[in-house]
């Protein structure tokens, strides 16, 4: 078989990311392997194999594919890769290594406003790098560092929202406000995306390239408009071919191929920029900087260049080298100007395109050229004589000689001229001007179907892709950007709040979101876990039905909506959604979460702690499945295994005060107070508005006879939160406990309306009256107590028995807990 003829590596990379930005992932890692198998040395072919593994989900076939070039620094993508597939692996040091490494090679990278439908980079930047880095530190447990990568990515760009969210959940002070601002970077990326003619603005079908907005425009005048101009300029053009060889494709090297609209094709990590040549020799326009615009009101018709004396005479005998036809008009007349040659030395203005004054076809050009007094000079000889001496700074032309001995230099001048710049056609404006002084009708409907085609000249370079037609000014712009600026503050502010725990606030700022974008299943989720904490289980439950509604295949947090139901002992809706969870997905830790709730309610303890295995087996970082599965090993009194439980729960999630809260339960129950007390207050100060926590904090002090520091902290229990039942009851016990029954009757007045079916509210009300000497109502309130609670019955007959002895002050309940609230 025949070696691959050079292009087909370019061409099998065009494949691939054809492939990959179809999704069709096997196929382009099908051609990657035959690219790497052509070119086994590149890098970037490594950098697509291991590209396509990683989108494939398989990590370790990524890690060992990009593993040789990422780990020397020698490629941006590959290290980029090698990260993603360590971050998955939880390779985390290895991964931040390699792009250390390669910091030489994003830092100072900065793609913002620089992805759009028509181009995309597939290198990153600097703020993703250090986005990632953040994950990678994070993972490791490098909080610091984390911290540092995470702010360094939304100082680049506020938008990354991962970044954000990350902070939040690590404990970061946060400040949405000086992070989701406007910033002199973006402006200026706007800036330059506006004068690149790409960014943010107009949908696709109000894109337009320049020449197509200029042949639409009445008041800007175009080569295509003029009838005396040809409307392509092909490989006999004077400008392109001299001699028969091409010199300017030799100078500016091949055109690129367009699309079939006259746009050139975007290319990987290429963007549209705006061509501006620094080559002094460029072929300005007239009506550019420093010059009047052509056909516009108050600007007259520029007078005709001056003309110079003849140096030499011009001798007959003289024969200038023969041109070709210009245009493809010329070629299409059959007979005289494009296919005759004669020994009579005439100008090179014999091309097909010329024209006189009137605008009519020449036949007489050597009476002209032998008689100058005859007729002036054609505008397409004078402004070919003159176009060597236009200035960049967009001066007017100046005179210039109608020697005909002169011409022949003056033609290979012409190919000096360079590309344009500014207004696209003026120059032929200014040509149709000198040799008429008059200002042609323009058809509006024909000039809309017409684009300039002129090429650029060979000092210019590469010709420019067109640029894209957007609101010259940034404001609308920037009008948008601090819209979505604004909304990320909002919702930015409400999560910031969340992390904290100051659920009061964090509702206040999701009602501000607007009402659109608050109706998503995100930002009801973080509304429906407010309501959770703040224990307002009812209104939890509305805001989750309506995500269940809107977006039944949401599966983000549904482990809070399970324990919501778990909350409010509602086994039919509990069993509902665990049922449609595992029918949807059931290789999604929640779906266990949810399923291992619904045992737990039906007391069936052995058969929630598998669903809760099963969760932090596809999950193994899922904290929360962790803490109620030792939640259930509490309720089966395995005190160890819940213990091994809380501590995976705090190693996955050092900040989830669940799990700290279930290792101080469990060594409360094990008699260990002052350890109990420290996990508690570990937990209490991740989550500072929870009174659950401060009751229990309380409770443990009150057990190590600390009977003023505990009330102290039941009277701040309440403050928090005025409608904990639990609070309430623990500082009205410890307040008739204190020899304090006016104060105990004051809580449990408020207590006996909030929770009427409460025996444990109505025994104490009994021997608070009892302390007051009020018989009737403390045999009332015994007597309630012992309906509501037929198995304390005895113990209630007993206080009713010794109505007239002096009671103890001792705390005495019905039940072992307060069982108005649960503890998960």
């Amino acid at each position: 078989m025949s070696p691959a003829p050079p292009g087909a590596a370019a061409q099998l990379r065009q494949l691939i990311h054809y492939h990959l930005d179809n999704g069709f992932h096997e196929n382009a890692l099908f051609l990657a392997g035959r690219l790497l198998a052509l070119e086994p040395r590149s890098p970037d072919a490594a950098h697509l194999v291991a590209l396509c593994n990683l989108r494939m989900g398989r990590y370790k076939a990524a890690y060992d594919a990009s593993k040789p070039r990422a780990s020397q620094g020698q490629h941006l993508g590959c290290a980029y890769v090698y990260a993603q597939a360590c971050l998955a692996l939880e390779r985390f040091p290895d991964g931040a290594q390699a792009l250390e490494k390669a910091r030489g090679q994003w830092g100072g990278r900065n793609h913002f406003n620089k992805h759009s439908d028509f181009t995309r980079r597939h290198l990153p930047d600097a703020a993703a790098c250090y986005c990632l880095l953040g994950k990678l530190w994070k993972g490791h447990g490098d909080v610091k560092k984390s911290v540092d990568a995470y702010i360094e990515a939304l100082t680049l760009n506020s938008f990354m929202w991962d970044a954000f969210t990350d902070l939040c959940d690590m404990g970061a002070f946060v400040r949405p406000v000086n992070i989701f601002k406007v910033t002199p970077d973006m402006l200026a990326a706007i800036s330059h995306s506006i004068s690149n003619g790409h960014g943010p603005g107009p949908g696709p079908r109000e894109f337009q390239t320049q020449e197509s907005f200029e042949a639409k425009n009445p008041f800007i005048s175009t080569p295509d408009i003029d009838p005396f101009n040809p409307p392509v300029r092909t490989g006999n053009d004077i400008g392109l071919n001299l001699g028969g060889s091409n010199l300017l494709s030799k100078l500016n090297g091949s055109y690129p191929p367009t699309n079939g609209n006259g746009v050139p094709p975007f290319h990987l990590d290429q963007t549209v920029t705006f061509y501006e040549s620094k080559n002094p020799d460029e072929d300005v326009m007239m009506g550019d900087v420093g010059g009047p615009v052509i056909n516009e009101p108050g600007n007259d018709a520029p007078q005709a260049p001056a003309r110079k004396n003849r140096l030499h005479p011009f001798a007959p005998t003289e024969e200038p080298p023969k041109m070709r036809p210009i245009t493809s008009r010329s070629r299409l007349k059959a007979g005289s100007e494009s296919s005759e040659v004669t020994d009579i030395p005439r100008p090179i203005a014999q091309n097909g395109h010329k024209r006189t004054v009137s605008g009519h076809s020449t036949y007489h050009v050597s009476q002209q050229a032998t008689d100058p007094t005859a007729a002036p000079p054609r505008r397409s000889v004078r402004l070919l004589n003159s176009i060597s001496q236009i200035r960049p700074s967009g001066s007017r032309l100046v005179g210039s000689s109608r020697d005909p001995e002169t011409k022949e230099r003056r033609e290979l001048r012409k190919v000096k001229a360079t590309g344009t710049k500014g207004r696209t056609g003026t120059t032929s404006t200014v040509g149709r001007v000198v040799s008429g002084n008059r200002k042609p009708h323009i058809d509006i409907s024909e000039a809309s179907h017409k684009q300039d085609s002129r090429p650029a000249s060979a000092a210019s370079g590469p010709p420019p892709p067109p640029r894209m037609i957007v609101p010259t000014d940034s404001g609308q712009d920037r009008e948008v950007l601090n819209w979505l600026l604004d909304l990320l503050l909002k919702i930015g502010t409400g999560c910031a709040h969340l992390s904290k725990f100051n659920c009061t606030q964090a509702l206040e700022a999701f009602a501000l979101v607007p009402a659109q974008q608050r109706e998503t299943p995100y930002v009801l989720a973080q509304i429906g876990k407010a309501y959770y904490e703040r224990q307002m289980h009812g209104e939890a439950e509305k805001v989750f039905q309506r995500i269940r509604e809107k977006s039944p295949s949401h599966l983000d947090d549904m482990e809070v909506y399970s324990n919501v139901l778990w909350q409010l002992k509602k086994e039919t809706e509990l069993a509902h959604l665990s049922h449609t969870l595992m029918d949807q997905d059931r290789l999604c830790p929640q779906t266990w979460c949810a399923v291992g709730n619904g045992f737990s309610l039906q007391r069936e303890h052995d058969q929630a702690i598998k669903c809760f295995s099963r969760a932090t087996q596809l999950d193994p970082n899922f904290a929360y499945a962790y803490s109620l599965q030792g939640h259930e090993h509490v309720a089966n009194e395995e005190f160890d295994k819940a213990l091994l439980a809380y501590r995976c729960a705090v190693t996955a999630d050092n900040r989830h005060y669940n799990g700290w809260y279930g290792l101080g339960q469990v060594y409360e129950k094990m008699g260990k107070y002052d350890v109990a007390e420290k996990h508690y207050r570990a937990a209490a100060q991740i989550n500072p508005t929870n009174a659950l926590l401060i009751v229990k904090i309380g409770s443990v002090l009150d057990r190590m006879k600390k009977p003023q520091p505990a009330l102290m902290l039941y009277t701040t229990a309440v403050s928090l939160d005025p409608r904990s039942n639990m609070a309430r009851f623990r500082k009205a016990q410890l307040h008739l406990k204190l020899s304090q029954p006016y104060e105990a009757l004051k809580d449990l007045e408020i207590l006996k309306d909030s929770a009427p079916e409460d025996a444990n509210v109505h025994f104490l009300l009994g021997r608070t009256y009892k302390r007051l000497g009020n018989r009737a109502l403390a045999v009332r309130h015994f007597t309630i107590a012992m309906n509501l609670d037929p198995k304390a019955s005895q113990c209630v007959k007993e206080s009713m028995e010794a109505l007239d002895e002096e009671d103890g002050g001792g705390v005495v309940e019905l039940g072992e807990e307060w069982s108005s609230e649960g503890e998960r």
